[in-house]
């Protein structure tokens, strides 16, 4: 129990210096899109991986916004290859999170979660029915993608069906940042527009259902896991 508790005090340490010293800047970094491709291509033949592990880090880190990262993933790599590594690195960032949270549990979330995220979304832990609410709720906008990540690791989701979910959920997301992302870097803001209405207008619908499917995927959980 105490090697737990120091290990536990490490990894908290580690995230939030990670937090506090690297992520306002690497967020500055990203938001700039010229910026972060001369950063990235300074790295020659390892920019692929040093943007999944940026990318990875955005998951696990959860401060530096997804959606910035995965466009300019699509305007240094094109829609395929942008969606292809940040696909790679939301893998890494949620297998680390989601065993992050199953090694140390509950007491490491309260530390990383916002006390409101883990309230609203608290039906989903050590819930044996919860894979489908999971799923649901990866595919409704605006939802704390990465805070979800963290809970999956409370429930009993064996670790490749909640990858494959994670995955197979955040692919329409991803892939319409990166397209949106590559076609500003060719200055095509026709298409640029089109995606970027569509992707504003899956947030709205979002926003104002996702209380109402909340409540049902809550429900049907709840009733999942009583049988």
């Amino acid at each position: 129990m105490g090697l737990k508790v120091v290990t536990l005090a490490v990894v908290v340490v580690a995230l939030a210096y990670v937090s506090i010293v690297y992520a306002p800047a690497l967020s500055r970094l990203v938001c700039n899109t010229a910026r972060f491709r001369a950063y990235l291509l300074s790295f020659g033949s390892w920019s692929a991986a040093v943007f999944i592990l940026i990318q990875a880090l955005q998951v696990v880190i959860a401060i530096i916004p997804g959606e910035l990262t995965q466009l300019a993933g699509g305007f240094v790599y094109g829609t395929f290859w942008g969606t292809v590594y940040s696909e790679a690195g939301i893998l890494l960032g949620s297998v680390i999170a989601f065993y992050i949270a199953r090694m140390f549990g509950y007491p490491l979330l309260k530390v990383l979660v916002p006390k409101s995220h883990l309230e609203k979304f608290s039906f989903l832990i050590n819930n044996p029915k919860g894979e489908f609410g999971l799923l649901v709720l990866f595919l409704i906008p605006g939802l704390p993608k990465d805070t979800l990540t963290y809970l999956a690791g409370l429930t009993p989701l064996k670790p490749l069906r909640f990858i494959f979910l994670a995955l197979v959920a955040r692919l329409p997301g991803v892939l319409l940042s990166s397209y949106i992302g590559a076609h500003v870097e060719k200055h095509r803001y026709t298409e640029v527009l089109i995606a970027s209405a569509a992707a504003i207008a899956l947030f709205i619908v979002g926003v104002l259902i996702r209380e109402n499917i909340l409540r049902r995927v809550r429900t049907q959980s709840t009733q999942r896991a009583d049988k």
